[in-house]
């Protein structure tokens, strides 16, 4: 597989700086949906360095097929090969698109890229106990959870505590 993938309702491509349009705007009116889990880049400047200066990360639009409106995105990030092949796996979806399987269909498409294009051999994904949607999505997908840590990351100003959720290559082969 090679981005752009395409999967029934949604396409996963990386996103330019011919998407920076479409998602500030999509970031602008999504902020109730985000907050307190995710900040996303408000402004041209962040998202150019969020987009193209880290070479350890790949961002990747989640389109819907009909019509190409931006649904939501996914990041790579963290990359690091040799012996540990691991990556964090981190994203949000956009209003009005939240609730209607595009990430899960866009997850799919995602955890093909990270295991067969990029070889990874794990994907870990922290998240705040209390986003039950989010904890839903990776379930679904086959994550497994392995831990907890207390004031994990600093999100919006405030230190908070995170579940850690893992997926293998190997597991993707088994489903």
């Amino acid at each position: 597989m090679t981005v752009p993938a395409t999967s029934g309702p949604v396409s996963v491509r990386l996103l330019g700086r011919a998407d920076a349009d479409a998602f500030l705007d999509a970031v602008g009116r999504s902020r109730d949906l985000h907050h307190p889990w995710s900040y996303p880049p408000d402004t041209p400047d962040a998202y150019r360095e969020y987009t193209e200066l880290d070479p350890a990360r790949r961002v990747l639009g989640v389109f819907r097929s009909e019509d190409d409106e931006l649904c939501g995105v996914f990041t790579i990030s963290q990359m690091f090969y040799g012996p540990f092949q691991s990556a964090y796996l981190g994203y949000y979806a956009f209003t009005p698109f939240a609730g209607y399987g595009h990430m899960r269909a866009g997850l799919e498409l995602v955890l093909r890229y990270a295991f067969e294009e990029l070889g990874l051999h794990r994907l870990q994904a922290s998240i705040q106990p209390e986003n039950h949607r989010s904890i839903a999505l990776v379930s679904a997908a086959g994550f497994r959870k392995e831990g907890f840590s207390t004031r994990y990351l600093k999100i919006g100003g405030d230190w908070r505590d995170h579940e850690h959720w893992a997926i293998l290559a190997e597991d993707r082969r088994k489903s």
